[in-house]
């Protein structure tokens, strides 16, 4: 079927390589040139993804999709016929955004289709705000984020908790009717994010004033019930799975280059993970010698020691980052970053970020820069409308968790550790861990490993064994990446590019005879917004990506 998809989207690009008007589809005569146009689609565009209801719920069955089609393809078309052809570099790439967002559509109806394959997709309920614009992974479009909630509730709260909270029984009802892929990886991990629903709900029942109002904890008991009734169902149907969850190389690789714009293929990303990986694990040997007569870091033994060294490590960090001008610093970075500080966990029960959270959080704190993104878009987003929500289908990985994993190494690059050298090996031993993590995703995806396999490369070639301590990470991470593609190399992928566009545009600025001034290049790249890194470059340098994108 994806030889379907690409055969058109080839003809689309054929029709539309110089982009003149004689070559727009007859059907579509008329030229747009205002970016105002653009916007008034995306608008339009944004509104369509959004499904119909279905006896309360989004509607994902395969007849609504059927029956949407010949819209979604005159959008399309709209899109195609917008000239863009001497815009500025800035609106040409809001112009992708959309297209990009237009395959990721097409493919997850296509290809993908997570209403069908994937339990998870039905998980409704959220607790906790996301560190990247979207939630990670596919969800259904009226999920219920009870972090934007404070109990007890307010008049205007309890209305639209109410009105969420009655999607629940309706969207279980339909995924019985919708779930029929054969998936077999993806349907057993499901359950487990079903059954973790099933206790956040009960959980709900405590919260302050839930109790006392007989209407809002009757329809948690029923989104309980029918949870449980859905739990039932899938355990029941999980016996007769035994199909792949991957997407196999082919699809993989068009998905990336033709929805998330990452310009590598399946096979590119192997090699750089592998080399990351190698890499990581070199530097952390060679700082292991250089080390070898400093004395080791001691991890914190007690909720008062974990709390004092890391509002030590924020604070040095920020320090940091201000004083040695890495970038310019609001004056909410800070308070942003100290919400999310972490707590003691005793050491038996340690994950692999907390285990190096608690002997020097600084490395992890790094990665937070994902909060100041989350800040900057809470306060001044971009001034594309584009750019103001989260993009869909999770086309932001590159971006977020490319740049997020590239400053962990950058900043001490920059000397944020030169006083404390043994903290280096930390920063390796995450780089290394990731890079592990992203390979063995890559092999599911191929289908060349189950999940449980790709999970062993996880964890066997994350250092000193820190991976082996908590398991339910290692199955967090790998479900997920199985559901989303190319979530799990992104934060390698998404470094490389990253990298790449630092070198190219610290080399335009030596070309220009202009001094390189490494504040002006985060600052830059906060404001351009978490769009892809492809698409950055393109913006800061005037490289056009080389992906096959009209």
């Amino acid at each position: 079927m994806i030889r379907s998809i690409t055969v058109l989207f080839l003809l689309i690009l054929i029709s539309c390589t110089s982009r003149k008007k004689t070559e727009i589809p007859n059907e579509e005569v008329a030229i747009h040139k205002s970016y105002k146009d653009l916007t008034k689609l995306f608008k339009v565009w944004r509104a369509f993804e959004t499904p119909p209801l279905f006896d309360g719920a989004p509607d994902y069955r395969t007849e609504t999709f059927n029956n949407r089609n010949a819209q979604f393809i005159s959008l399309r078309k709209k899109l195609i016929s917008i000239d863009t052809v001497g815009w500025p570099i800035k609106h040409q790439v809001d112009w992708h955004l959309i297209w990009a967002e237009m395959n990721g559509y097409d493919f997850n109806q296509q290809i993908l289709r997570p209403w069908r394959r994937d339990p998870a997709f039905y998980k409704t309920l959220w607790l906790e705000r996301s560190d990247v614009p979207g939630h990670e992974g596919p969800t259904h479009h009226k999920i219920l984020d009870l972090w934007t909630y404070h109990f007890p509730l307010s008049e205007k709260d309890r209305a639209r908790i109410i009105d969420e909270l009655k999607v629940i029984p309706a969207i279980n009802r339909q995924a019985k009717e919708n779930l029929h892929g054969n998936a077999k990886d993806l349907w057993i991990a499901g359950i487990k994010d079903i059954r973790t629903q099933s206790k956040d709900l009960n959980d709900m029942l405590n919260l302050k004033g839930v109790r006392n109002d007989s209407a809002v904890a009757d329809l948690i008991n029923e989104a309980i019930q029918s949870t449980e009734q859905l739990i039932k169902w899938l355990e029941a149907e999980a016996t007769t799975k035994n199909g792949p969850s991957g997407l196999g190389k082919k699809h993989y690789t068009w998905y990336q280059q033709n929805v998330h714009l990452v310009p590598l293929s399946w096979e590119d990303e192997v090699m750089i993970l592998k080399r990351e990986l190698a890499r990581a694990w070199t530097a952390l040997k060679l700082e292991e010698h250089r080390n070898r007569d400093l004395p080791p870091l001691n991890a914190a033994d007690s909720p008062e020691a974990y709390e004092e060294k890391a509002r030590a490590s924020a604070k040095n960090l920020m320090m940091f980052l201000e004083k040695n001008e890495i970038l310019t610093v609001k004056d909410y970075f800070g308070p942003s970053l100290n919400k999310h500080l972490g707590t003691y966990i005793p050491e038996a029960t340690r994950n692999f970020f907390m285990i190096t959270a608690h002997y020097d959080p600084r490395p992890l704190y790094s990665h937070f820069y994902h909060w100041f993104e989350l800040a900057i878009m809470d306060r001044h987003p971009p001034e594309s409308p584009l750019r103001k929500m989260a993009l869909l289908y999770n086309i932001f990985d590159s971006r977020n968790e490319g740049t997020a994993t590239a400053v962990e190494e950058m900043f001490m690059q920059a000397g944020l550790y030169d006083e404390s050298p043994r903290v280096r090996e930390l920063v390796y031993i995450m780089i290394a861990q990731r890079a592990a993590r992203g390979l063995g995703s890559l092999y599911a995806h191929a289908n060349e490993m189950t999940m449980e396999e790709a999970g062993s490369i996880h964890s066997e070639f994350t250092p000193r064994g820190w991976m082996k301590t908590e398991k339910e990470l290692l199955i967090f991470e790998q479900h997920l990446y199985l559901r989303q593609p190319g979530y799990g190399s992104s934060y390698i992928t998404g470094k490389y590019l990253l990298e790449q566009t630092f070198a190219d545009y610290a080399k335009m600025k030596e070309n220009e005879g202009k001094k390189f001034i490494l504040a002006d290049f985060f600052d830059e790249l906060n404001a351009i917004g978490s769009i892809p890194v492809s698409l950055t470059r393109w913006e800061m340098t005037g490289l056009k990506p080389a992906i096959n994108i009209p």
